[in-house]
């Protein structure tokens, strides 16, 4: 078999980080009888929620420490080491930290795939990791039924300029830096409906490395900040809102999103992800359109930042992310008090 006729995502049961676990069961599974070790270094664990790990060093600054992996979410080997490269690092973007180092953690089918195209996803990931002007040092590699791909990222930041997703005010105006329906277009692809601009669309989106985020670290009136991925919007908007003690609303015709989204949902093309996703905080949300659902809840593969910016840092936030080249990205809602009917209403 030729290397170039090998579609990559036949060999897995799940795309991106749609294969990612529903936040109902991981929810059961990080709960534990077992106390954890107190450690006043650590100021972001696993009860935080957040993007990645954060360890105060003592001096100003603090590691950051992430790992991101998943099936492939397109055919191309060296473009699933792009995506899988991409998604990992932009953890520690939206800690508003900056990348150092990065570990590659690879599982493959030995049996059924050639080693040739597990390089070019090591070359894709090469690739990626020097857009973000880090090394890819090393990594661990398994036999596996399934392809899989990701990193471990090491990242710094100065203290001060650390972001997290809970520490959001009343007021916050929301915004998001990439458009959402990545999940449905994969979903397209899988079908063999996806459109070929469409197909140029997503892997863009996708390849596009969320380096905004070490700049918005900077920014004081930038109050929480998050990359949406596997829960879709909805789902990290909602782990925002738990986490600050607020509500959401959010105008949806204001949501960034893929042009053709309703030709695909037209096609009944949605990933599997989304349904799992409703069902694990579909509860907080007020009663929403089939259209609304299927693209709020999307799970999304190496998505855009979401950012909570406070009302008097607007026209900073967006000046900044006008000289990043982000000329389209407008506020799509805002934070308020906690609401005891929904966490997050669609208007």
């Amino acid at each position: 078999m030729e290397i170039k006729d090998i579609k990559l995502t036949q060999y897995s049961h799940g795309a991106g980080c749609g294969c990612k676990i529903s936040p109902a069961i991981l929810d059961t599974i990080l709960h534990s009888a077992v106390p954890a070790v107190a450690d006043p270094r650590l100021l972001v664990g696993n009860d935080k929620r957040d993007d990645a790990a954060v360890f105060d060093l003592g001096n100003g600054t603090a590691l950051i420490s992430t790992t991101d992996f998943f099936m492939p979410i397109v055919d191309d080997a060296y473009d699933f080491g792009r995506i899988a490269s991409a998604n990992a690092i932009s953890d520690v973007y939206a800690m508003g930290g900056k990348p150092v180092l990065a570990i590659a953690i690879l599982g493959w089918p030995i049996e059924k795939l050639p080693p040739e195209t597990a390089q070019r996803v090591l070359d894709g990931a090469r690739a990626i990791c020097a857009v973000a002007g880090i090394t890819l040092a090393g990594g661990h590699s398994i036999d596996c039924p399934e392809p899989v791909f990701g990193l471990s990222v090491s990242g710094m930041v100065d203290i001060k300029h650390l972001k997290q997703n809970s520490t959001a005010t009343v007021g916050c105006r929301l915004y998001l830096t990439k458009a959402l329906g990545v999940g449905i277009l994969s979903t397209a692809q899988k079908k063999g409906i996806l459109l070929p601009e469409d197909a140029a669309i997503a892997l863009k989106s996708m390849v596009t490395l969320n380096k905004l985020g070490e700049l918005l670290g900077q920014l004081e009136s930038v109050k929480a900040m998050t990359d949406v991925t596997g829960f879709g919007l909805l789902g990290h908007l909602s782990e925002m809102c738990k986490g600050s003690g607020l509500s959401a609303v959010v105008e949806f015709d204001k949501v960034p999103v893929i042009p053709s989204m309703p030709y695909y949902l037209s096609q009944k093309s949605y990933p599997g992800g989304t349904e799992r996703n409703w069902k694990s905080y579909g509860h907080q949300i007020n009663t929403l359109t089939d259209q609304q659902k299927f693209i709020l809840a999307d799970p999304q593969t190496s998505g855009g930042l979401l950012v909570a910016v406070e009302p008097q840092g607007v026209e900073e936030f967006e000046s900044l992310l006008k000289e990043q080249g982000l000329t389209d990205v407008i506020s799509f809602g805002w934070l308020e008090e906690a609401n005891s009917e929904h966490v997050i209403k669609v208007i």
